[in-house]
């Protein structure tokens, strides 16, 4: 257990960072995992209404520095190129 004031209070932020990380990763990864079962079944018009909502998830994920600018492209790209290769 944490002896300095210092060392406490860092304990506590970090309980509160993950608490948001855990959010974000829960939100982002479902989402991802959703769209890509659609993808996977064909279902084009229903991955097409999910894809603005797997946006927005990954961009706030990236706006509070959970995901990397690049890490955030490279998954958003990589989902409208498997969107797009549908028939």
């Amino acid at each position: 257990m944490a002896i300095i004031q210092s060392a406490k209070k860092a304990i506590r932020g970090s309980a509160r960072k993950r608490a948001f990380n855990l959010v974000h990763k829960n939100e982002v990864g479902s989402l991802i995992k959703d769209i890509k079962k659609l993808i996977s079944e064909n279902k084009k018009k229903e991955a097409e209404t999910l894809l603005p909502k797997v946006y927005k998830a990954i961009d706030k994920a990236t706006k509070t520095n959970f995901l990397k600018k690049n890490t955030a492209s490279r998954k958003k790209s990589r989902i409208a190129i498997a969107l797009g290769k549908i028939s």
